[in-house]
C-alpha cells in the first residue's frame, strides 16, 4: 500500500462536497430490483464505488460510469445469482445485493462481507429480518446462500439495534414483496431517506424514513428513473473539522446543514464559530477551543464516522475531553497513533479521556480503517514537522479527489504509491 506524507498546514479556503457514499451504495444494490434504466447523479468516484458497480456487471447488469460528471446508467437483466468473494470481502456494503438478487431471481449467494477493520459488524439483523420477510436463509461454507419464499401478507420487523445496513437491505426487499412491511426501530440517517426517494421514484410506495417506523406497501414490480444523490454529510464533517483543527477558516460548499446537526452543536460547544446556510456552512476557528464531551449515537445523534476526526480536534482543546463511543465500542485503533503523536488520551471501555495538549508532532502512523485513516491526515496538517501516514489506500475508499481537495484548501499533501489506489 501507499502513503500519504503531510507536512505543518492551515487549511482554509473553499471545499465542494461530493455526492454521498453511504446513498450511493445502497442505491446502487437498489437498481438490481429493475431491469429498466436507472439513470443516477452525483455518484463519487471511489473505490467502494467501484466494487459495487463491477458487482453489478457481475450479475449481469449493463453499467455506463460517466466518471466525469459523476452520472451512472444501469439498464438490463439479471443473469447470475452468485457474487464472488474478491468483490464482496472488499466492503460490507456489498451484502446488501442479496435480496434483491434473490426476490429477482429466486436465489442468490453471498460470501460474508469484508470492509474496515472497526470492529465486528455481523449480518445477523439483515438474515433474520429477510427470514421474517418469507426468505430461506442458510450459511454454508462461507457462503450465504437466500431463497425466496411466500411472505405473510403483513409483516412487522423489529430491529433489536438501528442497523443501517439492515433497514437499507429490508426496505429495498421489501418494496416488491406482497402486502404490508414494518421496519420498527429502523435506522434514521438521511441516506436512508435518500434511498426512500430513489424507490418511491421507481414506483415503490414507501414512508417514513427518517423516522423509527417505515411503512413499505409492496407492489409487483418496480420501473426505470432518474436520482440525484444527496451531499456526503461525512465528507462534509471532515473538511470542516480539518479546517478547525489547523486553526483555519473557510467555507464548504454543497453541504444538507441540517444532516449535521449534532457536529454543529459540538463544535459550538467547544468554542468554534458556524455560520449555517441552506447548502453551504462558514467555520472558523479560534487561536484555542476547549474540550467537551461528545457521545456518539446512532442519527440523529454524532456521527461514529466523524468521531475519529473529532478526537483529533479535540486532542488540540484546552481542557479535558470525553468521547464515548455508543455504536461501535472498539473503534479506537486510532488512538494509540494519535498517541504516537503527543495526543494525552486514553481509553476507558468505550471512552476516550483526552487531556488537550499544545501541538501534535509529525511522525509516521498507519491508516487502520477508512474514517481513522482521514483523522491521521488531519492530525499531521495540525503537528510540527512532516507526518507520513501509511496503509492509506482506505481513504480512497470514501473520499473522492483527497488529495486535491486538501492541497486547494493549502494543506502540504502529497501521496507516494506503494501500489495503486483502487480507483
Amino acid at each position: 500500500m501507499g502513503s500519504i506524507i503531510v507536512e505543518k498546514s492551515v487549511l482554509q479556503g473553499e471545499v465542494e462536497i461530493s455526492g454521498a457514499k453511504n446513498s450511493a451504495l445502497p442505491i446502487l444494490a437498489a437498481v438490481l430490483l429493475t431491469d429498466e434504466e436507472i439513470v443516477l447523479h452525483k455518484i463519487p468516484v471511489l473505490s467502494d464505488v467501484e466494487t459495487m458497480i463491477d458487482i453489478l456487471r457481475t450479475a449481469g447488469k449493463n453499467v455506463v460510469f460517466e466518471r466525469d460528471t459523476g452520472t451512472v446508467k444501469v439498464s438490463g437483466p439479471i443473469l447470475h445469482t452468485h457474487v464472488p468473494y474478491e468483490l464482496v470481502r472488499k466492503m460490507r456494503a456489498s451484502f446488501n445485493v442479496l435480496g434483491p438478487i434473490a426476490v429477482m431471481m429466486g436465489e442468490s449467494s453471498t460470501p460474508l462481507p469484508g470492509g474496515c477493520a472497526i470492529g465486528v459488524r455481523p449480518v445477523d439483523f439483515h438474515i433474520e429480518g429477510l427470514k421474517k420477510l418469507g426468505f430461506d436463509v442458510n450459511y454454508d461454507h462461507g457462503e450465504i446462500l437466500a431463497r425466496r419464499g411466500n411472505k405473510s401478507e403483513d409483516v412487522t420487523v423489529y430491529l433489536p439495534f438501528p442497523s443501517v445496513g439492515a433497514t437499507e437491505h429490508l426496505m429495498s426487499v421489501a418494496a416488491v414483496l406482497p402486502g404490508t412491511t414494518v421496519i420498527e426501530n429502523a435506522a434514521m440517517e438521511p441516506e436512508i431517506g435518500d434511498l426512500q426517494s430513489l424507490l418511491n421514484e421507481m414506483g415503490a410506495d414507501i414512508s417514513g424514513a427518517g423516522t423509527s417506523r417505515i411503512l413499505i406497501k409492496g407492489v409487483k414490480r418496480l420501473h426505470g428513473c432518474e436520482h440525484t444523490i444527496i451531499p456526503d454529510r461525512i465528507e462534509a464533517g471532515t473538511y470542516v473539522i480539518g479546517i478547525l483543527a489547523t486553526g483555519g477558516e473557510g467555507i464548504v460548499r454543497n453541504v444538507r446543514t441540517d444532516h449535521l446537526d449534532a457536529l454543529w452543536a459540538a463544535l459550538e460547544k467547544a468554542g468554534a464559530v458556524v455560520k449555517k446556510e441552506e447548502n453551504f456552512v462558514e467555520i472558523k476557528s479560534w487561536n484555542k477551543w476547549r474540550g467537551c464531551d461528545i457521545d456518539v449515537l446512532p442519527y440523529p445523534g454524532f456521527p461514529t464516522d466523524l468521531q475519529p476526526q473529532i478526537i483529533v480536534y479535540l486532542s488540540l482543546a484546552q481542557g479535558t475531553s470525553m468521547v464515548t463511543e455508543n455504536v461501535f465500542k472498539t473503534r479506537f485503533a486510532h488512538v494509540g497513533e494519535l498517541v504516537r503523536m503527543g495526543a494525552n488520551m486514553k481509553i476507558k471501555e468505550n471512552t476516550v479521556i483526552i487531556n488537550g495538549v499544545e501541538k501534535l508532532q509529525g511522525t509516521t502512523v498507519m491508516g487502520t480503517d477508512l474514517r481513522a485513516t482521514a483523522a491521521l491526515v488531519i492530525a499531521g496538517f495540525a503537528a510540527e514537522g512532516e507526518t507520513e501516514v501509511t496503509q492509506v489506500e482506505h481513504i480512497f475508499r470514501g473520499y473522492e479527489n483527497v488529495i486535491e481537495k486538501f492541497s486547494k484548501l493549502g494543506g502540504k499533501i502529497r501521496y507516494v504509491p506503494g501500489g495503486v489506489p483502487e480507483i
